[in-house]
């Protein structure tokens, strides 16, 4: 069911808010459309992660534990590497000292109860 408009501006609001509130889990949630997948990360991610396949099979086949450890560390290494996400954008937190966090938060809070209040007035 798609939001209303109304809907829809309310959660550009609290994603605004978010973000400036705290780039940094702002961005690690992905919502930032600066950044993207990278097919080359996904690719070598993935050949890591099937070259560590190997040597953990190797290691379990010779029954050497270095082998296999190194084999699961590698196969780790590169799905991590698959999904890490490159940014194209520069980073948000080299603006976010000329913001005034208090007022901000304070009248976007201040909207919220005001729209709270409104809705509660309207109910018999």
């Amino acid at each position: 069911m798609p939001l209303s408009e109304h809907e829809q501006k309310l959660l550009e609001q609290l994603e605004k808010q978010l973000h400036e509130d705290d780039p940094k889990f702002a961005n690690s949630m992905g919502s930032d459309p600066g950044r993207s997948w990278s097919t080359r990360h996904v690719v070598i991610g993935v050949l890591c992660a099937l070259a560590g396949v190997f040597l953990l099979l190797v290691g379990v086949t010779l029954q050497n534990i270095f082998v296999g450890v190194l084999g699961f560390i590698v196969m780790g290494g590169g799905v991590y590497f698959a999904t890490m996400r490159s940014s194209t954008a520069a980073k948000p937190g080299s603006k976010a000292g000329s913001r005034k966090p208090g007022k901000q938060k304070n009248s976007f809070m201040s909207t919220l109860e005001e729209r709270w209040d409104e809705r509660r007035r309207g109910e018999p």
